[in-house]
């Protein structure tokens, strides 16, 4: 479950409450396109904004729908205990892996991050997925440290975000040196995915994958089995998705895609968070018809 593409699905809200039957149908439709894993609860699940026992249907409801490929949870919450209890609900709900952002209010020092992925992980009988999100989350991981909770039992992967000043080759290279043969590097920032994927990435941490299951399948198809001009090709493809990615952000962007192909409800995005103006809507309209895209 720790190679190939793990698509990321979004939590749709209806008014105040989670719209399970969404969540049901998004899962159910990137597990029969062909996703080797699910990741449920991550950032573009929204799983900061939901209750613990929120996060428990939702889990609940994609184990189901996800029909035996293995469902990756989101577990970061701000404080260990409430890591602890989201960490135990997700195993007894039944997931394979859990996915740890060090989530925080006061900044966190390297001590404190290492500290919390060596309880959690030594409380938890799946493996743990070390989530590195620094614009979201505010820290940022050095390889010395990735390496130090590499060596801790239990932590199986590694999600990256796209290297800001190297290239991903370089980037990734240097990663590896340090860490143990075992762990697994997944690649996050979906308009890099192709380059990482053909530099040496184990798998795709994919937005675009919980929407648009069918071509991130093909973009993994083509990069893992060497096949570089074609995935290059099929990523180009999708750069008008990747142009909005970055200009407006990857969450409001999946939501607006998905409430315009028809696979969610309108305003689904729970609040505070709002979705596209009417000038992005436009613009995610305009790349539907451009990308020729249909649900």
């Amino acid at each position: 479950m720790f190679n190939g593409l793990s698509a990321f699905p979004l939590t749709p809200m209806s008014g105040d409450r989670v719209d399970l039957d969404a969540v049901v149908r998004l899962v159910a439709r990137a597990a029969q396109s062909g996703a080797d894993s699910l990741g449920v609860l991550g950032s573009t699940g929204n799983y900061a904004y939901l209750s613990r026992e929120e996060r428990r249907m939702v889990l609940e409801a994609s184990v189901e729908a996800a029909r035996g490929v293995p469902i990756l949870a989101g577990v970061g919450s701000v404080r260990t205990r409430e890591v602890l209890l989201l960490a135990g609900d997700a195993q007894t709900a039944g997931a394979s892996a859990l996915l740890l952002a060090p989530v925080s209010y006061q900044r966190l020092s390297e001590a404190e991050v290492f500290g919390l992925f060596e309880d959690v992980a030594s409380a938890s009988y799946v493996p743990v997925i070390v989530y590195d999100n620094p614009v979201t989350t505010g820290f940022t991981f050095s390889d010395e440290l990735h390496a130090r909770i590499a060596r801790i039992p239990g932590i199986a992967s590694i999600k990256i975000p796209p290297p800001s000043a190297t290239d991903i080759a370089t980037r990734l290279g240097k990663l590896r040196a340090a860490l143990p043969q075992q762990i697994s590097v997944g690649i996050s920032g979906d308009w890099i995915a192709a380059e990482a994927l053909l530099a040496g990435c184990d798998l795709w941490y994919s937005v675009i994958g919980g929407i648009l299951p069918r071509q991130a399948r093909e973009i993994v198809d083509h990069a893992l089995a060497g096949r570089r001009d074609d995935a290059i090709a099929a990523s180009a493809a999708l750069e008008p998705i990747w142009s909005l990615f970055r200009t407006y952000g990857s969450l409001r962007v999946t939501a607006a895609l998905a409430e315009d192909l028809g696979l969610i409800p309108s305003s689904a995005l729970p609040l505070p968070l709002q979705g596209l103006d009417s000038e992005g809507r436009n613009r995610v309209a305009a790349v539907v018809r451009q990308c020729g895209l249909e649900a």
